[in-house]
């Protein structure tokens, strides 16, 4: 497995403000996945900070919305072809959709 992207830091900010939000507002928990930042609720990962884009679990009509974003893919943490298919990976040029994905995927998990 290649090394973690290092985030830059307005996608770590962003990421970050994101998180403290959802932990104030739904009792998630901050964590790790992989070794990249991670938000759980009740010890399931629904999204997190990979490099300087975020992901997210996700299923149904927001699963394909997310896929449709120009960028978006299924996230393959191990970049060995096996990607995790509830997982898509939205690039930081879509920052301003990562709460509302954010949202969505805690709320598909709890």
């Amino acid at each position: 497995m290649k090394p973690l992207p290092k985030p830059d830091p307005k996608s770590l900010r962003r990421y970050e403000t994101i998180a403290d939000s959802l932990v104030e507002k739904s009792g998630a928990e901050k964590s790790k996945m992989f070794g990249m930042p991670t938000l759980k609720i009740h010890s399931k990962a629904f999204c997190g900070l990979f490099g300087s884009d975020m992901v997210f679990k996700l299923s149904g009509e927001e699963h394909k919305r997310a896929l449709a974003y120009d960028g978006a893919k299924l996230f393959d943490p191990s970049d060995m072809n096996r990607p995790m298919k509830e997982w898509v990976v939205v690039p930081k040029k879509y920052s301003g959709k990562w709460e509302s994905l954010a949202v969505e995927a805690l709320k598909y998990v709890a």
